[in-house]
């Protein structure tokens, strides 16, 4: 009977390291954001800030996931080599935190991207942000586009004021020339 009863304390110690063992492990990566959900516009630069805490050197993974595409964007450990992808490696900062930054967004750039944080026991963690990019409003351009048109009819109304004045010149040009003519005088033909 001591035997049973010392086989199911056994097999309960068994199960409580277990399931402490993983709650530890799942415990031993932590990821935390101020913010998941950004809004940029075109040509700005963005910054997925992270915290992450775990136990050993991490390995960390960011991926990119749209509607139609899924791509690795790059993976590194804090303080060693990163490898980023060739369609990132210009505009992709890695750091040591887990953070990462992507500079000249375009409006392909829009959509999930998830950090993957994998530790020397095996065990991961994600966690995900939403991009929106927004297209720049050029509201210099509508301006101009006014400012050009504007400028357009001056031109137009100053030229019809120089036709019509010089239409006018040319009459009152003749006027005087006829005004300066002798008046039909009559001349007698002398004979010769």
């Amino acid at each position: 009977m001591w035997h049973f009863k010392l086989c199911n304390v056994q097999n309960a110690a068994v199960f409580f390291s277990i399931t402490l063992y993983l709650y530890h492990s799942a415990e031993a990566i932590s990821i935390s954001s101020p913010q998941r959900s950004l809004t940029r516009s075109v040509q700005e630069d963005v910054l997925f800030s992270v915290e992450l805490t775990c136990t050993g050197i991490p390995t960390i993974q960011w991926t990119f996931m749209s509607g139609a595409v899924s791509r690795a964007i790059g993976m590194w450990q804090p303080g060693m080599y990163s490898n980023i992808t060739v369609d990132y490696s210009s505009r992709v900062k890695p750091y040591d935190n887990g953070s990462m930054g992507l500079s000249d967004l375009r409006l392909q750039d829009a959509g999930y991207y998830v950090i993957t944080v994998t530790d020397s026991t095996g065990s991961s963690k994600d966690t995900g942000f939403v991009l929106k990019v927004n297209e720049v409003l050029y509201e210099d351009l509508q301006y101009l586009s006014v400012s050009a048109l504007a400028l357009a009819v001056c031109a137009g109304l100053l030229m019809l004021a120089m036709w019509l004045l010089h239409k006018a010149c040319r009459k009152i040009k003749a006027w005087r020339r006829r005004k300066q003519m002798p008046e039909r005088d009559a001349t007698e033909l002398q004979p010769l």
